[in-house]
């Protein structure tokens, strides 16, 4: 299974974007999907979490600003990035776990899509 995110480029600061992810082969209504990132030099990071229910989770770095979705129409999960920082800069990656609870460690996470890049001029 691979999945496929994208939507990432190159924004302003307090600019918004929004990322998509999809699975080929794999329906992602039926899972937990994550969004991570991961800034040069530093370790992969939860940022969202959303479980087949709907219901959401979210680092504290993007609370408020960053809203996970999915359309289960066209099996699709979305992260809206709003009032973007520098510090937002990273590689996105989207990851299905296949139990049914959010969690933040990358390691619980079953399969990973290729990244997306978001980059978040000053």
């Amino acid at each position: 299974v691979q999945l496929q995110a994208s939507g990432g480029g190159l924004v302003q600061a307090g600019g918004s974007l929004r990322l998509s992810c999809v699975a080929p082969g794999l329906i992602l209504s039926n899972y937990v999907v994550g969004w991570f990132r991961q800034a040069p030099g530093k370790e992969r990071e939860f940022a969202a979490g959303i479980r087949r229910t709907g219901e959401t989770y979210y680092a504290d770095s993007v609370k408020g600003r960053f809203t996970i979705s999915r359309d289960n129409a066209k099996d699709t999960v979305y992260l809206q990035m709003s009032t973007l920082i520098p510090e937002d800069a990273a590689v996105y990656y989207c990851a299905v776990r296949y139990k049914s609870a959010i969690r933040t460690e990358s390691a619980e996470y079953d399969y990973w899509g290729q990244g997306t890049q978001v980059t978040v001029s000053s």
